[in-house]
């Protein structure tokens, strides 16, 4: 486990981009929104590229159906929503343009409709997001590992293309005619479901004679009932967000046709998790600079490199 002695907030970030790759609008909101806030608000320029418009989406929350777009144009109003969000958030946004693919149900389930963003050959998905790294030039990238956080088929194809571009952006020799290539140095796995916090979370509201909205999650996962898809990999790097939990809630509650303003997300009180978990989680999946963990920071090794050129050429 890492060490519980964390910054309380992130560096000076002014020069540094991070792209954060997500695969529906909402997305964003229930997963590092506050670190994106906080990088923001210390002056890195941030940006999250949404694969779909979550098109196949439902209304999942039922005071939204006041809305009398929500019933001709789902997609529409979940357009506005995000350009609401990413105002909140003080990040920008661009769509990557596919289609969403829905969560198949049934058994066997039904095939994915055809040309949906699940159904592209990966290297074809990935081509506008190498496209996006190329113009935006990020030092780092966050996106979901290779369950997708679960396992709906867009998020796992927004891992595979995010890995591929990833990789593919800075070699000269893949995707030639879309832009001039451009290596990011690190790449993060989202780490929003991270069954470690909802454990310190549980036990310490339970300490404190409260109410716990994990009790049964953790009691399944006990039992040996823990989801396939609920992965293992080690937290790495804790980015300190307590000042930006607001900004996190506000990001979700823009997203109405889809989180109930008294929802899962917001169970746990603010004043609480700055106490207990004031951080987003992440795993440090790949790097191409030296970094010492447990990190604190998602630019970690990679602002002393930018420092380094800034002043080499203001010498030069």
């Amino acid at each position: 486990m890492l060490t519980r002695t964390v910054p309380t907030s992130v560096p000076d970030s002014r020069g540094l981009r991070l792209l954060a790759v997500h695969a529906h609008p909402d997305d964003e909101s229930s997963k590092g929104a506050a670190m994106m806030a906080a990088y923001a608000d210390a002056g890195a320029e941030v940006l999250v590229a949404t694969a779909t418009g979550g098109e196949s989406g439902d209304l999942l929350n039922p005071a939204a159906g006041e809305i009398h777009q929500c019933h001709r144009d789902l997609p529409g109003v979940r357009r506005m929503e995000m350009a609401t969000a990413a105002q909140l958030l003080g990040i920008e946004h661009v769509w990557l343009g596919f289609v969403d693919s829905g969560l198949p149900e049934g058994d066997p389930a039904p095939p994915l409709p055809f040309g949906s963003f699940a159904t592209l050959e990966v290297d074809h998905a990935a081509a506008p997001l190498v496209r996006l790294i190329r113009r935006f030039r990020p030092h780092v990238v966050t996106c979901y590992d290779e369950s997708g956080g679960y396992p709906h088929p867009d998020h796992i194809q927004t891992h595979r293309i995010t890995v591929e571009a990833y990789h593919a952006a800075g070699d000269p020799a893949r995707y030639p005619d879309i832009g001039e290539p451009w290596q990011p140095q690190k790449l993060y796995y989202d780490r929003a479901f991270n069954p470690a916090r909802f454990r310190a979370l549980h036990e310490a509201l339970v300490a404190r004679g409260l109410e716990s909205p994990y009790a049964d999650r953790l009691a399944r996962y006990d039992e040996g009932e823990r989801p396939s898809w609920v992965t293992d990999h080690e937290v790495t790097t804790q980015v300190p967000i307590g000042e930006y939990l607001e900004a996190r809630d506000a990001a979700l509650r823009a997203h109405r046709t889809q989180v109930e303003p008294d929802g899962f997300f917001f169970a746990t009180p603010n004043d609480f998790l700055r106490e207990i978990w004031p951080y987003d989680d992440f795993v440090l999946a790949h790097s191409r600079v030296e970094t010492r963990l447990p990190e604190y920071d998602l630019f970690a090794g990679v602002r002393e490199q930018v420092d380094d050129a800034a002043s080499d050429a203001t010498t030069a």
